[in-house]
């Protein structure tokens, strides 16, 4: 009787800290970076896009701007298929390298391979996609975000960043995606539980200077907290 009470007492104690901690992040995921940013309407002409559902989040940049074209820095022609020309957009998204690679969509997801992603550091790869124009992808919520200039570059440098080079300094393309516009690369970072594709997105808009949550692990919580002291016109 003792050592039945003895594991009855320790599965409350597990139980009450994991509620602890499913509480804990929780709040920490509802609440901002920043309180009370201040409205202005000068300087944030440089527009970027949000996209998420239940699970994943990706970003969407135009392929040129006045300050930052990404035909110079990326080659277009071996993203995808199409003309590079035609892209005005391209979408980026950040995760493990092998879940990312080998799982076409979330209903081929197996339950070893989802494990492995969330319980090792595994190496990271970024995904990226060109775009004519920002898509509607059906069960996604789209934001858009408006950006200064000096906030626009340091997301662009960001995401330039979370490339993985070679010794030439050239970004090494791993693999065509699952469509015929897009590509994967060898990404900077490991994944894990701890830093999953919304923390990544999360962590460049914080550099942009862009409200996110304290704990970004999940996408509606990023999605949630995207503010900006400017207005965004569609």
């Amino acid at each position: 009787m003792k050592y039945v009470a003895a594991l009855q007492r320790v599965g409350l104690y597990a139980g009450g800290g994991i509620l602890t901690v499913v509480v804990l992040l929780t709040i920490a995921a509802l609440t901002p970076r920043q309180w009370g940013i201040a409205s202005r309407q000068a300087g944030c002409e440089f527009k970027v896009y949000v996209s998420g559902d239940m699970m994943h989040t990706n970003l969407f940049v135009p392929v040129h701007s006045d300050v930052f074209d990404w035909s110079q820095h990326l080659d277009l022609t071996r993203v995808g298929k199409s003309a590079a020309a035609n892209y005005r957009y391209l979408q980026f998204g950040w995760g493990d390298r092998i879940f990312y690679v080998e799982t076409p969509s979330w209903d081929q997801v197996s339950i070893p391979s989802a494990l492995r992603s969330l319980f090792w550091q595994n190496p990271a790869a970024l995904f990226v996609k060109g775009h004519t124009a920002v898509p509607a992808y059906p069960n996604e919520t789209l934001k858009c975000v408006s950006l200064s200039q000096g906030d626009y570059l340091k997301l662009m440098q960001f995401l330039e960043a979370s490339f993985q080079r070679d010794r030439q300094g050239k970004m090494q393309r791993i693999s065509a995606g699952q469509d015929g516009d897009s590509s994967f690369y060898e990404a900077t970072g490991r994944y894990s539980m701890l830093r999953t594709c919304n923390t990544w997105v999360a962590d460049g808009l914080n550099t942009a200077n862009v409200n996110t949550p304290l704990w970004s692990g999940l996408a509606p919580a990023v999605l949630h907290q995207l503010k900006t002291p400017c207005t965004c016109q569609k």
